[in-house]
């Protein structure tokens, strides 16, 4: 296992990787379910189809310019929801 090369892998991918994560963050905001998928897909796919290209913005950065999102997540929540760690608090329980 190489977690550098992992880590570069996940972050090759602009941040897309936490799309189940805000979707949940989101819908506990209070948005429907319907309307946080619809934002969410927005996001990640203005990320995936800009990808390598000067000036693409990551998902992150796409979430926080849709107005539906940036009603129900300020800046710290996504980052909160976007968090890596959450990924990985039970592995030594896990293994």
């Amino acid at each position: 296992v190489y977690p550098a090369r992992m880590q570069a892998n996940l972050e090759s991918l602009g941040g897309v990787v936490h799309s189940q994560k805000v979707l949940l963050a989101l819908t506990q905001a209070g948005m429907s379910r319907e309307a946080a998928y619809a934002a969410v897909q927005r996001a990640a796919m203005a990320t995936w189809t800009a990808l390598g290209t000067p000036g693409a913005k990551d998902f992150r950065a796409n979430l926080l310019a849709d107005a539906e999102v940036a009603a129900r997540l300020d800046a710290a929540a996504l980052t909160a929801a976007m968090d890596p760690a959450r990924d990985f608090g039970q592995v030594d329980a896990i293994f």
